[in-house]
C-alpha cells in the first residue's frame, strides 16, 4: 500500500490538497491500487447529507476477508497474522500464521453455515479476547453474515437489548473468561440474557476456562467438535460495497444504544489506509493495540486495518495490572512491539505506579505510540512520551468515533510535529469545520466551535440499524449539510485541532464557554491529583457553577482537603483564569466510566444536581459500584 504513503510534511500537504480538491479521484486511486475487487464500481461516490445517504464504490463487489487473508497467502502464509498473548504470562503465546488464520476462519464460516446462518443474518458475538473472537468476526464477513460484537463484560440486560435490536438468530460465546486474577462466567450471563431473547436458536460455546458449563439441549453446542469436523475451504461470499459488514452499538446519552452500521467497501479502504499511514507500519513490524475487539478500535485497528495490510497484530487477553503493573511493558519487550496503541485511562493508571515497572523492560523496539478514546491530558502525554517512548517515539493522539469507522484527526508519526493535547491535523480526505451556534462556519485560526465534517469519508457509518430517522436527527440536523460529531474543538494559530470534549461538556459560566478538558488538564497537573471530572450545576447568578470530582493519588485520613481545594483552584486560575475556578469539589475514589474509558459525565451531572431519579443502566459501566460510593460522598 504505497500509493500516497505520507513520508514528510510536504507530501502530506500535497496529498491532502489532492484529497479535498478531487476526493473521488483520490479515493478511487487508493481503492484501485491497493485492494482486490471481484467487480469494479460504477460510481465512486454519491452522497446527500440531507437524507442522509452516502454510497462509496457503488456497484463494486468484494469480500473483505479476501483482502485481509487470501491475498497474503502466496507471499506471507508463514508470517504471524495474529499474535495471541494470554492473560496468564505462564501460558505460551500463540503465533497464528496467515495460513492458520485462513484455515480457522474457513472452518468457522462452515460451522456458521451448518447452523443455518445465511448472508444478511445477524450473528451476536459475546467472546473474550481469544483467537476464536477474531475467527468468528472474520467468518461472518466471509459468508456475508452481519456481525454484532458485544463486549464480554456487559450485563445480561445490555446483551439482550443488543441481540433484540438487531434480531440476531445465533450467539457465539465462551464458557467463561480470564480477567486478571478473576474468572467470569460468560455462559451464565448469556443464559440470563436469552430469557429476554427467545428468538435465538443457537448458542455456540468456545471452551476457555473449562468449567463444565451446562448446555441447553437443542440450543447450545460446544464449538471445538464442530470446527474439528468442518472443512477448511469456504468460498468467500460476493458482497456489494454498500452491503452491511457489521453493527456495533454505541451508548447514546439518552435512550437505547445506537446500532451503527458499517459497510463492506468504504470501511475496508479507509481503515486499511489510515492504519498504514498513522502507524507507519512497515513489513516485519509487530503492532499492538490494547483495545478490546468489542469496541470500534478493536474492529478497525486490531483486525481489519492491520490484516488488510498483511501486518502482524497482537491480541492481548489480560489487563495492564496483572500479575503486576509492568505487564504491558513486559509484553512489549517479549514480542519486540514496534507500534503501541492504548487509551489515556490506561496511561494515567500506569503513571500512578512506580516507574520501576516501566524501566524493568526493554522498550527500545517501540517506534510509534498511539492514544485513543478521549483527548490525552498534558501530564499523561508527557509521562507517556518520557517514560515509555524515551522521547524518541512520536505520540499519535488520534481522534475518531464508533460512527466514523476510522481515525479522522491525528498526527502522522515522523511527519507531523506534535503538541501535547492536540490531535493536530485532519487525515487525508477529511474536511473538518468549526461551527458557531448559528450554524455558520468559523473561519481562520485561534477559534473554537462545534466540530463538524463537511464531506463524507469512506468509512462513515451509513445508518443506525432499524432507525434511519434517529441517524439523521442525531448527526445531520444540528448543523444542516454537515456531519455533527457531538464534540467541541479549538483550532490554534497553526491550524491544529484540539478536542475540547463533548459539546454537552462545554459549560457556560457567566457567559463564558468553558470546555471541561482544559480545566481537567489543569487540575490533573496538581502533584496530588490522579484524575478529575468537571460538570456544571445551575447557579442563580452565573447560570452554571463548576462542580469538580477529584481522585487523589493518595488520600490519607489527615489530608487537608480544604487546603487542597484552594490549591487546585489556584492552579486553575494560573492555567485558565479565575472564571474557571471550581465552586464545589468532592474527593472521590473513582469515576464512572464506560468500558472504553470514557467518563460518564451524564451520571456525574445528575448526582451533582441531586437528580438521581433516572441514572440509566449503570451495569454496563467498567465500575458500576462507584456510582453508589459517589452518591454517598455527595449525600444523595
Amino acid at each position: 500500500m504505497n500509493h500516497y504513503q505520507i513520508q514528510d510534511l510536504e507530501s502530506y500537504f500535497k496529498a491532502y490538497r489532492a484529497s479535498v480538491d478531487h476526493p473521488e479521484v483520490f479515493w478511487e486511486s487508493i481503492a484501485k491500487e491497493n485492494f482486490l475487487w471481484k467487480k469494479p464500481w460504477n460510481n465512486v461516490l454519491s452522497w446527500d447529507f440531507e437524507k442522509p445517504e452516502i454510497r462509496w464504490f457503488d456497484g463494486a463487489e468484494l469480500n473483505i476477508t479476501e483482502n485481509c487473508i487470501d491475498r497474503h497467502l502466496s507471499t506471507k502464509s508463514e508470517q504471524t497474522a495474529i499474535l495471541f498473548e494470554p492473560n496468564n504470562p505462564a501460558e505460551p503465546a500463540q503465533h497464528i500464521t496467515y495460513a492458520q488464520l485462513s484455515e480457522e476462519v474457513n472452518k468457522m464460516a462452515n460451522v456458521l453455515k451448518s447452523q443455518g446462518v445465511n448472508k444478511g443474518d445477524r450473528v451476536c458475538i459475546y467472546l473474550p479476547m481469544i483467537p476464536e473472537l477474531a475467527y468468528t468476526v472474520l467468518a461472518c464477513a466471509r459468508i456475508g453474515a452481519i456481525h454484532s460484537v458485544v463486549f464480554a463484560g456487559f450485563s445480561a440486560s445490555a446483551l439482550s437489548s443488543r441481540i433484540n435490536d438487531c434480531d440476531a438468530k445465533i450467539v457465539v460465546t465462551a464458557d467463561g473468561s480470564f480477567r486478571g486474577a478473576k474468572t467470569i462466567d460468560l455462559k451464565a450471563i448469556v443464559d440470563k440474557a436469552l430469557k429476554e431473547s427467545p428468538q435465538v436458536e443457537t448458542v455456540l460455546v468456545a471452551e476457555r476456562i473449562h468449567n463444565g458449563t451446562p448446555l441447553k439441549e437443542g440450543r447450545d453446542h460446544y464449538l471445538k467438535p464442530l470446527t474439528d469436523e468442518a472443512s477448511s475451504h469456504c468460498e468467500a461470499e460476493s458482497m456489494q460495497a454498500e452491503d452491511p459488514l457489521f453493527i456495533l452499538y454505541t451508548s447514546g446519552s439518552t435512550g437505547k444504544p445506537k446500532g451503527m452500521v458499517h459497510s463492506c467497501g468504504g470501511y475496508m479502504v479507509y481503515t486499511a489506509y489510515t492504519f498504514k499511514n498513522i502507524f507507519q507500519y512497515q513489513q516485519g513490524d509487530v503492532y499492538w493495540c490494547t483495545a478490546d475487539i468489542g469496541w470500534i478500535t478493536g474492529h478497525s485497528y486490531i483486525l481489519y486495518g492491520p490484516l488488510a495490510n498483511g501486518a502482524t497484530t497482537l491480541m492481548f487477553e489480560g489487563v495492564p495490572s496483572y500479575p503486576d503493573f509492568g505487564r504491558f511493558w513486559q509484553i512489549v519487550e517479549k514480542h519486540k512491539v514496534n507500534q503501541f496503541y492504548t487509551a489515556p485511562t490506561a496511561i494515567r493508571a500506569l503513571a500512578k505506579e512506580s516507574t520501576d515497572h516501566v524501566n524493568a523492560s526493554d522498550l527500545s523496539s517501540l517506534k510509534v505510540l498511539g492514544s485513543v478514546g478521549e483527548p490525552i491530558n498534558e501530564e499523561a502525554w508527557h509521562w507517556y512520551n518520557e517514560q515509555v517512548g524515551k522521547k524518541k517515539s512520536p505520540i499519535v493522539d488520534t481522534w475518531w468515533q464508533t460512527e466514523t469507522g476510522g481515525i479522522l484527526i491525528s498526527p502522522i508519526p515522523y511527519v507531523t510535529p506534535t503538541t501535547p493535547t492536540y490531535a493536530t491535523l485532519p487525515f487525508l480526505g477529511v474536511q473538518p469545520a468549526l461551527m458557531d451556534a448559528d450554524s455558520n462556519e468559523i473561519s481562520g485560526n485561534s477559534v473554537e466551535g462545534s466540530l463538524c465534517i463537511k464531506f463524507p469519508w469512506p468509512s462513515i457509518a451509513r445508518t443506525i440499524w432499524g432507525d434511519h430517522k434517529r441517524y439523521k436527527e442525531t448527526y445531520f440536523t444540528a448543523f444542516p449539510g454537515c456531519y455533527f460529531t457531538g464534540d467541541g474543538a479549538s483550532r490554534n494559530e497553526v491550524g491544529y485541532y484540539r478536542i475540547t470534549g463533548r459539546v454537552d461538556d462545554v459549560i457556560i459560566v457567566s457567559g463564558h464557554n468553558l470546555g471541561t478538558a482544559p480545566i481537567e488538564d489543569a487540575i490533573n497537573e496538581h502533584d496530588e491529583v490522579a484524575e478529575s471530572a468537571i460538570v456544571g450545576v445551575p447557579h442563580s447568578i452565573k447560570g452554571n457553577a463548576l462542580f469538580g470530582y477529584v481522585i487523589l493519588k493518595n488520600q490519607e485520613d489527615n489530608t487537608d482537603l480544604d487546603f487542597l481545594q484552594k490549591d487546585i483552584n489556584r492552579l486553575i486560575t494560573e492555567k485558565i483564569g479565575p472564571i474557571a475556578k471550581l465552586d464545589i469539589v468532592v474527593f472521590v475514589p473513582g469515576l464512572p466510566k464506560t468500558r472504553s474509558g470514557k467518563i460518564m459525565r451524564r451520571i456525574l451531572r445528575k448526582i451533582a444536581t441531586k437528580d438521581v431519579s433516572n441514572l440509566g443502566d449503570t451495569s454496563t459501566l467498567l465500575n458500576p459500584e462507584i456510582v453508589a460510593q459517589i452518591r454517598t460522598i455527595v449525600g444523595v
